[in-house]
């Protein structure tokens, strides 16, 4: 990568969002003199579109985002899905065949319509998600798999999420992708191929940026494939054991405005 990178992509949640999920002034700031300086910035994350919006009240302006761990590209200034990836309803029934086999008491919800609803069996925690028009049980599993999904979500208890994810993987073996984002025991199931990394190339392509001049932010698994990918990858000091050993570089925690700190040193716009 040259001294300046060509494009910023950043992660939400524990990279860029301080831990009570806001966004400092100062980050704020940061990312609208990158952009207005012609520097695209595009977050990428694993939240689906309907949680972008408590993200961009926090900003001088909406960005272009990955949602959906790569499944969905979103332009928010016209409201527009660029992109959708989703898993086909035979291909859900027949992961949803092979976990339930695999995993007792297992549980899950979709991210349908390129994640502006979500749909839920009836036992699946919801954690922080508030209930509302877009988010409701269904009544039967062959209602939960009948529609595309942009994302799959996987629930059984408290488990450890690392060791949950590879006993996911495991039973998949490669039918569809499987991560994790959170410390609670939740596993994301994509369609095989779909990933950060993926969904952030093909926005970068369109903008005819190649991946060594990305310089890349993140915390969780679920950013190792884009943090792998890109020309330079960030850790922030909070981030995943896993993260941590692939980043080119580490700065300080989500909590302390890591992210705005390594910008206002490589772009000088402290």
């Amino acid at each position: 990568m040259g001294e300046t990178p060509r494009l910023v992509a950043t992660d939400i949640d524990g990279t860029l969002l301080r831990d009570d999920r806001t966004l400092s002034p100062r980050t704020a700031g940061v990312l609208a003199r990158i952009a207005a300086r012609g520097t695209p910035v595009v977050l990428v994350t694993g939240r689906p579109i309907r949680w972008l919006r408590m993200v961009y009240e926090q900003l001088a302006e909406p960005l272009p985002a990955v949602c959906a761990n790569g499944a969905v590209v979103y332009d928010p200034v016209n409201d527009e899905v660029l992109r959708a990836d989703p898993l086909a309803p035979e291909l859900l029934a027949e992961v949803a065949r092979r976990l339930r086999a695999e995993v007792p008491g297992i549980s899950f919800a979709v991210e349908i319509t390129d994640s502006r609803q979500m749909r839920h069996e009836a036992h699946y925690p919801l954690r922080w998600d508030a209930d509302h028009d877009a988010i409701r049980a269904v009544e039967t599993p062959e209602e939960l798999l009948a529609a595309p999904a942009v994302k799959l979500l996987a629930r059984a208890g408290e488990q450890d999420p690392d060791a949950f994810v590879e006993l996911v993987a495991g039973a998949l073996q490669g039918l569809a992708e499987a991560t994790h984002s959170s410390y609670s025991g939740l596993v994301e199931i994509s369609a095989a191929g779909v990933t950060k990394a993926a969904g952030l190339a093909w926005y970068c392509a369109r903008l005819g940026v190649d991946a060594e001049d990305v310089l890349a932010f993140g915390d969780m698994p679920n950013d190792v494939p884009m943090l792998a990918w890109a020309g330079r990858a960030v850790a922030v000091a909070n981030a995943h054991r896993g993260v941590l050993e692939i980043a080119h570089e580490v700065t300080a925690a989500n909590s302390e405005d890591g992210v705005a700190a390594y910008l206002e040193k490589i772009f000088d716009v402290g």
